[in-house]
């Protein structure tokens, strides 16, 4: 019986997704039409609530991977690490929608997050995938 451990990788690639993501603009906000010049960036780090889940997500994604040995813990981390990947979704797409002033224009950074569910998915499956065969290899001993 030979177990992948594919979860870690899933794991590290999320939580590096994460750490990105904290330091890159999610938006560009136009500024003055006489002055072109004048646009702002909207960035994790400029705001302190999104900086704080999405560096909390990233931390627990990298915790997930030392706990290696209790598959249930994981798991949990895994999911509430996921719960705050959503959170912080959803707040950006309140941020965006609910600008007051010039349109935003979305940059890259949603397809770090969607990424970073994505892992982080795959994660938790590798790891239900892992605890059934670690229970059908006990019932054949």
């Amino acid at each position: 019986m030979v177990i992948q451990r594919w979860q870690t990788v899933w794991l590290v690639v999320a939580a590096v997704m994460m750490c990105v993501f904290c330091f890159v603009p999610m938006a560009i906000v136009p500024g003055a039409p006489d002055d072109p010049n004048s646009a702002t960036f909207l960035s994790p780090v400029d705001m302190p609530v999104f900086l704080i889940v999405s560096g909390l997500a990233a931390v627990l994604l990298l915790m997930a991977v030392f706990f290696y040995k209790n598959t249930s813990r994981q798991k949990t981390i895994t999911l509430v690490s996921m719960l705050l990947i959503a959170a912080v979704l959803i707040a950006e797409a309140i941020v965006f929608f609910s600008w007051d002033g010039g349109r935003p224009q979305w940059l890259g950074s949603v397809f770090l997050l969607i990424g970073a569910m994505v892992f982080a998915l795959m994660a938790y499956l590798g790891i239900r995938r892992d605890e059934r065969l670690l229970k059908a290899a006990d019932r054949l001993r």
